[in-house]
């Protein structure tokens, strides 16, 4: 019996013999917030061609989401009518090369959104890893709400240290038909999908069930009777739980029963498994603007004199235009830097309006982004990812923007497309 939580999909793509693959697909919309020059090389590289850049709002350009989101629905529409093929009932195996010349592997195929629960202390079998930023929902929601697509760029982990899900069906990949083969724009990497048969599906659905048997509990976290985490989301939370907010806005209006059979109730997600040798876990750094940076800094001494935890001393880096340093927690009371650093920043942006705290991948990009008088950029050491289930099981989500999976021209582009609405 196969876990409810994953499927099969109605998979949405073009034909790559007519549309280049290249220009047709662009990095997650979270990516290079602060760094529109990256968007602006992207709208080169697509030129005229159809892409998913038309059907995305980057979050570089949120201030313009009401100019924007109208334009997004109506490319939508007339990519279904003459650029998007349709594949019933699929599941692709995926397989990414990564700028560091790794591969990293995965599944794609939709998830019940009756499964995910993003909320603190959620016991849900799809759960966030970090803290949702709610105020990042809203402009989402307004996208998909008048969408006829999604396209994914969320993956969820699987901890599956004995590689039973993914990893059987890499081993016999070369025997499956090619879905897509092409290189990512602007050093993505190259990514190559390929067609799950039926046999293939069910392997998988039965190795996901296992997953969460009892035994297998007990053998990693030491209770068979927790309640079972198959997935947790290691990118994309923001856009999964504005997917959930969007199926719960159909679900007041149409009814519970009408929803259960609505396309919106489902997500398109790619799966990985957290012990694949090509994820890593990179930290999200920080960069704080418009403010003073040693009116900051004298603030964060006083607060980290303050700390009165026990757990083990951390430090973070600062850097800033004519700045650079180190100030040390000596008694914190969070298990992580980043929670002790965004403690304090939290605090500081409700006493100061006009600070704003922008989450950074990549120290070469907190090191530009901070090169200004009214900026400072803080540079810590991340988390390992061995112990992300467990702490997700028995500590609930880790502090928002913790880790990040990868840099970020290795994030998920999206490619894929769905329909969730007719």
């Amino acid at each position: 019996m196969k876990h409810s939580a994953f499927g099969a999909a109605d998979i949405l793509l073009p034909d790559f013999d007519r549309v280049s693959g290249t220009q047709w697909s662009v990095v997650a919309c979270d990516q290079f917030t602060s760094e529109k020059a990256y968007w602006e090389k992207a709208e080169e590289t697509v030129g005229e061609s159809p892409s998913t850049l038309r059907m995305i709002l980057p979050e570089a350009y949120l201030a313009e989401t009401e100019t924007r989101v109208p334009q997004i629905n109506e490319t939508m529409r007339d990519y279904c009518d003459r650029v998007l093929c349709s594949h019933p009932d699929s599941m692709i195996y995926l397989e990414r090369l990564q700028s560091d010349g790794t591969v990293r592997r995965g599944i794609i195929g939709k998830v019940d959104l009756e499964e995910y629960d993003y909320r603190k202390g959620s016991q849900s079998s799809i759960r966030a890893t970090e803290g949702t930023v709610l105020e990042r929902i809203p402009p989402r929601v307004a996208v998909r709400r008048g969408a006829v697509l999604e396209l994914p760029h969320v993956m969820l982990l699987i901890d599956d240290p004995h590689r039973t899900v993914i990893e059987p069906i890499a081993a016999r990949a070369g025997s499956l038909a090619v879905a897509y083969d092409f290189d990512l724009m602007l050093k993505g990497g190259h990514v190559c999908g390929r067609w799950l048969d039926r046999a293939a599906q069910a392997e998988i659905e039965k190795a996901l069930t296992a997953l969460v048997a009892p035994e297998q509990l007990a053998e990693r976290y030491g209770d068979a009777a927790l309640s079972p985490l198959l997935f947790a989301v290691g990118d994309g939370n923001h856009s999964l739980a504005s997917a959930k907010e969007a199926y719960r806005e159909i679900r007041e209006q149409i009814g519970e029963e009408a929803a259960k059979q609505h396309p919106a109730r489902y997500a398109l997600v790619e799966i990985v498994n957290l012990h694949d040798e090509a994820l890593s876990f990179q930290p999200i750094y920080r960069v704080v603007f418009g403010v003073d940076p040693q009116s900051l800094l004298s603030e964060l001494q006083t607060y980290a004199a303050g700390l009165q935890g026990e757990m083990a001393a951390q430090k973070v880096a600062y850097v800033g235009q004519g700045l650079s340093g180190e100030i040390v927690f000596a008694n914190p009371a969070r298990q992580l830097t980043v929670g002790t650093l965004q403690d304090f920043l939290d605090l500081y942006v409700q006493r100061y309006p006009g600070a704003e705290v922008d989450y950074i991948h990549g120290e070469g990009s907190v090191r530009v982004l901070s090169d200004r008088p009214d900026a400072i950029g803080f540079l810590f050491d991340g988390m390992g990812k061995d112990q992300l289930f467990r702490t997700v099981i028995y500590d609930g989500a880790l502090p928002r923007k913790t880790f990040s999976m990868g840099h970020a021209e290795d994030k998920r582009y999206y490619l894929e497309a769905r329909r969730i609405k007719a």
